[in-house]
């Protein structure tokens, strides 16, 4: 939800003082809209889910949700907490025959936005506790329903500034708020590539020491609004990426992205419109999907979301990219409710 009027409601926070004293009082603004959220996020119990039908279709066996603490990135001082959501009877990538392989091999990785954090953290918080239906294990099992039989990793931001702000730094220079500085040399490749190989590790999807990504190994990215800056971020990493004999077996990996109403606090850069890094997502041949709401992309206040997702679709289709584009609710009035249910409807 990260948007000029939700926790990324800031319009255009800066560090700048003033602009940082807009920033949080728009921030707090949450607690006037989360009263409206509850219709569309149903049950704030755990074990509603807000989604029917999360068990396996064949095996009608739960999903596994486990927790992970601290996972170690390419560098000392990134980590993050992640999210794994197996499919019941997922086998171990360590194992040995095909059906192994074929099982644990098709993994998705979600970046959430503001205020998501995981379900008992929200709880203690005001603002956090009413939206609770988007916290990150509901999200994961939303997300496995989706994408059903493969394993679902959600990335935790590694900073909540004022348990709203998600701030993925591990993955892009950013201020406090969390709005992103690009550029082609972050890291955020090489970072998403070592939290997969000491997650799966820890999971025990993968032998120790085993040469990361395993044989048959697919990757699909999934963002949501102001986790789309990990997204945009990888965009411009692609050029290096591509001739890094490390890297590009982990880059040709990745079938998908998912931009989901991408947005966040700056005033510009919340869509990838460089030409050049452009033409390198179009030539990587992953197909790329964006679904947005007019929430982001018709905010008055925030017009420049719509142009340059207007300008971020046609580039890519005077390039001949693989790209769907979806706008959701377009006959219903700008809402945070629909912002977030475009998780469920993509």
């Amino acid at each position: 939800m990260d948007g000029s009027q939700s926790t990324d409601i800031t319009s255009n926070p800066s560090l700048a003082p003033m602009s940082s004293i807009r920033a949080i009082a728009a921030g707090l603004s949450l607690i006037a809209v989360a009263r409206s959220m509850s219709a569309v996020a149903g049950s704030s119990e755990f074990p509603g889910l807000c989604l029917g039908g999360t068990g396996d279709s064949r095996t009608g066996s739960p999903p596994r949700l486990l927790r992970l603490a601290d996972v170690p990135g390419y560098e000392p001082h990134r980590v993050n907490d992640m999210l794994l959501l197996s499919p019941a009877g997922a086998q171990s990538l360590c194992g040995s025959g095909t059906e192994a392989a074929e099982d644990g091999s098709q993994h998705v990785v979600f970046f959430p936005g503001d205020i998501q954090n995981f379900q008992q953290e929200m709880s203690l918080q005001p603002e956090g506790a009413q939206w609770q239906c988007w916290s990150l294990e509901r999200v994961a099992l939303i997300l496995g329903h989706r994408f059903p039989g493969r394993h679902i990793w959600v990335v935790r931001a590694s900073r909540m500034y004022l348990h709203k702000f998600s701030c993925y730094h591990n993955f892009v220079e950013s201020n406090l708020f969390g709005a992103p500085e690009h550029s082609p040399d972050y890291g955020a490749l090489r970072h998403l590539r070592a939290l997969l190989s000491h997650g799966m590790e820890r999971a025990g999807l993968l032998a120790p020491a085993t040469t990361f990504p395993p044989p048959g190994f697919s990757l699909a990215l999934v963002a949501f609004s102001k986790g789309c800056v990990v997204l945009n971020q990888i965009v411009y990493e692609l050029a290096g990426a591509r001739v890094d004999p490390e890297l590009a077996p982990f880059l040709g990996s990745v079938t998908d992205m998912y931009w989901l109403d991408g947005g966040h606090p700056g005033g510009s850069e919340t869509w990838v419109t460089d030409r050049r890094a452009l033409k390198e997502l179009t030539a990587s041949g992953v197909a790329l999907h964006a679904h947005v709401t007019p929430y982001e992309v018709r905010d008055p206040m925030r017009a420049w979301v719509g142009r340059e997702h207007r300008r971020f679709v046609r580039t890519l289709e005077e390039l001949g990219a693989h790209l769907a584009n979806t706008l959701h609710f377009e006959d219903e009035p700008a809402s945070i409710d629909n912002h977030f249910r475009v998780i469920k409807e993509f």
